[in-house]
């Protein structure tokens, strides 16, 4: 067998099917361009979708790619069993070949023989190959041209060798490749009843789309046939390397190597280690294609995996210290195995470190507290039966709740005490929250029905506000109409004017009309590539068919278009002030302002504000042209241009440029001519909207005026108030605010002096329990804050004693309890301040000799301070 390391293998992949005339396609990213279906990108095929469908058409017929795949979320789920198995991850690499319409069985078969035995020269006995049970024709190639041994070929149902994209759709048969590790590993050939032990294993998984399976089960044969593999990267770099478990290839063992070193293990089996190096590359690669940890759908999936390797590394003796976190340390040794091949991961270094790392130190708060809580109820269930096996779902909830354990987390650890949790239970305690959480990884729909059209609407809108165009389309309430004469309606048309709603940009508004016909557009949708039209009639009849003038509202185009122009500048300008590590996480560009989200951890300072602000005004007062390019997607990234995360493009994109290579975007919106037309630029908001997220909003033009304007007034408004110049106002305001706390501070001495200057009258009313002082008492209208510093004088005047204070304040009762040094040994004050406490609404906490509580029913206070003596009579010992 050929000897090469992980980077050599997948080059060796590459390039051997280039040879073949295949087009070297990149990776897509982990998260599908507009596939609601999936979470993630999960095998090779789902970039290729629609065009294996045939669908879509390519520039190419042939593709090779070594794609990215993460399986840890949704239908498609691995997480539960990483460190459990030799070849189980969540995040992998899949190789694969495409054929679009283009060759077959006999040529997907001899590439993949081929390459596995001449290319990379595994020994052909010691593989194993599968068939579908009716698929003559492939067994043929394999026996009779590739001259296979048939006695190494096992026929199979639709359960191991039918492959569809859905219940229906194109489908066809597969043919699978085994390899044998040898008799030493335990297990049977592919259809034997010992084939699900480990022995032999499946390499490579060659799909035959040649089926168009219809609703009733039928399967009609594709005009054009396509071809599509897949195969596991990590399980044939094991092979190569001659060992049987993923985890000891030479990229893993980096990983596990760099784990150890940080945690301070020299156990290099652990299956901890073996969760840390995968759970490092899964997050390291998700963070690098936008996903931020959070609450719910992708995010919630990432935090997952994060506080799962975390949890892993506090199992290996790392204690969770928030000044001594270890996981984002991973993130460089990732980079230095895999960014040869992912250059992103390196572009995105910086960011994958500080998410990393900001999650630990979150975590860490809770981490050791939780361990602790699950511990315990772990160690009082075992011994007591088979029925308190489960972990209750209450508990698995608070776990989640309290201490942010995901509940897979803790049904890891009941499995490894051999116990279960019951996460049905924490289903039901969820209640709302995880009713949001489902919601959230089911994806939204379109926002409107669809009409169902083939063909492509012409998109007139970058040079004309005004076309004539024909209806070619109406719907009403999700039903085909044939006219519509009153009411609201969607339309479409064969050419329009009218921008559809898309990269965070408005659809337009505006007016379609006729002789006795008049439509108002509320909005503009995309339907697959038709233009749909929200309109509502406000005079006569219109029909499929009739002839429309369009006009777009021009001054609503207009400030959108600046809009629009000013979140390019500011996306540049953003990764010049704060760095590269900035993506678009999302945007919203209407007539009246701009809103950008962006991927950074710290809110901005008031001078990186202005410096964002400098920037751009800089570029409105250069003026330069706006310039806007078609050209291929491989040469629009080549030059720099920066895409947007989440967006699917298509092989032709349209790059925008501005200030001599200040903005280079990929873009379809609508522009200003020159950056000067903008005016203005002014930023009225920064704020967090997530974790890991930013959110700017700003306004140009005109609104940006009348935001300075505004300003200004405020500023003058403030100055008249003050009696003082503008200039002055800054110093007035500190003065001011200085004052204020100096009168605050004072008053609040007044208070404990009022509070504490009859200490003497008081102290003369406490009782003597043998030994001691007891003073109970409700002080009239005092100040909460106050009674601290009473307590402390009234000890001290007492020598020893028990002093208890209350007193009520807008309805709510605060209470405070000390006991003297010399007593601390036969009471708590915990203990007595919660006897009152608990009489009237609430709870309280503290040391043993000062303790503080609320509550909520001042009525009860009288009855429960009485009460006290009683109880702390009860406390003491009984005399012999």
């Amino acid at each position: 067998m050929a000897a090469m390391d992980s980077n050599a293998l997948r080059r060796s992949f590459l390039d051997y099917f280039k040879g073949k005339g295949h087009t070297i396609v990149e990776s897509a990213p982990l998260v599908p361009a507009q596939d609601q279906t999936l979470l993630f990108t999960n095998a090779g095929m789902v970039q290729f979708k629609e065009a294996l469908a045939l669908r879509e058409t390519r520039s190419y017929a042939r593709a090779v790619s070594c794609q990215r795949c993460v399986r840890a979320g949704g239908k498609h789920n691995d997480l539960d069993n990483v460190g459990y198995t030799a070849r189980h991850h969540t995040f992998f690499e899949m190789l694969g070949n495409f054929s679009f319409g283009d060759y077959f069985k006999a040529e997907a078969i001899a590439y993949a023989h081929e390459y596995l035995t001449q290319v990379i020269g595994l020994p052909e006995e010691r593989l194993w190959v599968t068939v579908h049970d009716s698929d003559d024709e492939a067994e043929r190639i394999w026996t009779k041209d590739i001259g296979f041994d048939p006695a190494r070929i096992t026929r199979l149902g639709d359960a191991d060798n039918f492959w569809a994209m859905g219940e229906t759709g194109p489908c066809g048969p597969c043919s699978e490749i085994f390899w044998d590790h040898g008799p030493e590993v335990p297990g049977g050939p592919p259809g034997s009843p010992e084939a699900h032990q480990d022995r032999y294993i499946e390499l490579w998984n060659l799909v035959f789309t040649q089926y168009d399976k219809g609703e009733d089960g039928a399967l009609a044969p594709l005009a054009k046939a396509s071809v599509d593999t897949g195969m596991g990267f990590e399980r044939l770099a094991a092979v190569l390397e001659g060992v049987h478990d993923n985890y000891a290839i030479d990229l893993f063992q980096a990983l596990i190597s760099h784990a150890a070193g940080l945690l301070g293990t020299s156990d290099l089996q652990s299956p901890s280690l073996k969760v840390i190096a995968d759970h490092a590359r899964c997050a390291a690669f998700l963070i690098a294609d936008g996903v931020i940890p959070g609450n719910e759908g992708r995010g919630y999936v990432l935090r997952r995996i994060i506080r799962r390797a975390l949890r892993h590394g506090h199992k290996l003796g790392h204690k969770p210290d928030a000044a001594q976190p270890f996981f984002h340390q991973m993130a460089a040794a990732v980079a230095q195995q895999m960014s040869a091949a992912y250059p992103l991961l390196a572009k995105a270094g910086k960011q994958v470190e500080r998410l990393l790392r900001k999650e630990e130190e979150q975590f860490a708060l809770t981490l050791d507290q939780g361990m602790k809580v699950l511990d315990e109820a772990l160690k009082g269930m075992q011994g007591k039966g088979m029925e308190a096996k489960t972990l209750p779902g209450d508990l698995v909830f608070k776990l989640y709740d309290t201490y942010g354990f995901p509940a897979d987390l803790t049904a890891d650890i009941a499995r490894e005490r051999g116990m279960k949790a019951d996460l049905a239970g924490f289903d039901a305690a969820m209640d709302g929250q995880r009713t949001r959480a489902r919601a959230a990884s089911q994806f939204a729909s379109d926002a409107h029905a669809s009409l169902g059209l083939a063909a492509a609407t012409e998109f007139l809108g970058y040079d004309s506000l005004a076309a004539e165009a024909t209806v070619v389309a109406l719907l009403v309430d999700g039903k085909p109409r044939k006219s519509v004469k009153s009411g609201e309606a969607l339309l479409a048309l064969d050419r329009t004017p009218f921008y559809a709603e898309a990269g965070g940009q408005v659809g337009d508004a505006g007016s379609l009309k006729a002789k006795g016909l008049s439509l108002q557009v509320l909005d503009a949708q995309k339907d697959g590539e038709a233009i749909v039209h929200r309109v509502r009639v406000e005079k006569g009849e219109v029909s499929v068919g009739q002839k429309l003038q369009a006009q777009v509202a021009p001054e609503r185009r207009a400030a959108t278009r600046l809009n629009h122009t000013a979140t390019h500048l500011l996306h540049a300008a953003l990764r010049q002030t704060l760095g590269e590590h900035v993506t678009q996480r999302g945007s919203l560009v209407d007539a009246q302002r701009l809103r950008f989200d962006f991927s950074h951890f710290d809110p901005l300072t008031q001078e990186e504000v202005r410096r964002l602000e400098r920037l751009v005004n800089g570029q409105i007062r250069a003026n330069t042209e706006v310039q806007t390019a078609i050209m291929p997607l491989d040469a629009a990234k080549a030059a720099g241009a920066l895409a947007l995360f989440g967006e699917k493009y298509a092989e032709e994109v349209r790059v925008l440029s501005m200030g001599d290579g200040f903005s280079v975007e990929l873009c379809g919106g609508t522009h200003a001519s020159r950056t000067g037309d903008l005016g203005l630029f002014k930023i009225t908001l920064e704020q967090g909207v997530a974790s890991g997220v930013r959110r700017l909003e700003a306004v140009t033009g005109a609104a940006a005026l009348a935001a300075v304007e505004a300003a200004e007034d405020a500023l003058a408004a403030t100055a008249a108030s003050l009696k003082a110049d503008k200039s002055q106002v800054p110093e007035k305001a500190a003065a001011l605010a200085q004052q204020n706390r100096q009168l605050q501070k004072e008053v609040a001495a007044l208070g404990a002096q009022l509070a504490t200057g009859g200490a003497e009258d008081l102290a003369s009313k406490a009782q003597d329990l043998g030994g001691f002082k007891l003073l109970v008492h409700q002080m009239q209208g005092a100040d909460p804050k106050t009674l601290p510093d009473a307590l402390d004088r009234l000890k001290s005047k007492l020598g020893s004693a028990v002093v208890v204070l209350a007193t009520v304040s807008e309805g709510k009762v605060s209470l405070v309890a000390g006991v003297t040094k010399d007593l601390t040994d036969r009471l708590d004050a915990k203990d007595l301040v919660n006897h009152i406490a608990a009489q009237v609404g609430g709870k309280g906490g503290g040391r043993p000799d000062m303790a503080r509580a609320g509550g909520s029913n001042p009525k009860a206070l009288p009855k429960a301070l009485a009460s006290l003596p009683a109880h702390i009579t009860a406390q003491l010992p009984k005399p012999c």
